[in-house]
């Protein structure tokens, strides 16, 4: 079954060219708003779907046709069913949508979309808009002990884990850059670096800025 036959239909991650193109004229202090809805509201669709596919494989499925909520116990041949619309699919049906999309994660993560998700749309100007999606392309899961491991941008933002990672570090940053991106980066590096040294992966060490 495919996402389409299931009803189910996830936001899909967003375009590296759209995000490279917002960076490119934030670093010469433009603010080109339509560019900035673009990709803030294609950020938190993708967030939105983030969450209730986590959601979803916790035992609670929002219906597709109406969105209540059809609880489930997680085995492969249970039959979800919607009483408010009568939508309906196996649960093995439902996962196989979600698996292979980068749709998995942490509280951590899970409460980061969420805040994204509620504060995007209240953000009063540009510069709060280009902050918000600069802290969350740069956020990262977190392990049972708060430590952080991958970066976030690899949920958001089309691409590898590793050509994430490297579009990330590519991106353009400035003397007329938003304030505060370039600090963030300079964490989000510095971080990278020390998982890079935990993991033993010399693809994503780079001498931090």
């Amino acid at each position: 079954m495919s996402s389409s036959d299931s009803g189910v239909e996830w936001a899909p991650r967003v375009r590296r060219d759209l995000i490279r193109r917002l960076y490119e004229l934030d670093a010469q202090g433009i603010y080109d708003e339509e560019l900035l809805d673009e990709v803030g509201w294609a950020l938190r669709a993708r967030c939105q779907s983030f969450c209730e596919a986590v959601e979803a494989a916790r035992g609670r499925v929002a219906c597709p046709g109406c969105g209540d909520i059809v609880r489930h116990t997680g085995l492969p041949d249970e039959l979800l069913r919607c009483a408010g619309c009568g939508w309906e699919v196996t649960w093995r049906d439902y996962f196989r949508t979600i698996q292979h999309k980068q749709l998995s994660g942490g509280d951590a993560v899970v409460a980061l979309f969420q805040e994204f998700v509620g504060q995007f749309p209240l953000a009063l100007n540009p510069r709060e808009k280009m902050l918000m999606i600069d802290r969350l392309i740069h956020g990262f899961h977190r392990s049972l002990r708060d430590e952080p491991t991958r970066t976030t941008g690899v949920n958001l933002i089309e691409g590898r884990y590793h050509q994430v990672v490297e579009f990330l570090d590519s991106l353009a940053c400035g003397d007329a850059s938003t304030p505060g991106t370039a600090d963030t980066r300079a964490r989000w590096r510095r971080t990278i670096n020390r998982t890079a040294e935990a993991w033993g992966d010399d693809r994503l060490r780079r001498p931090p800025e």
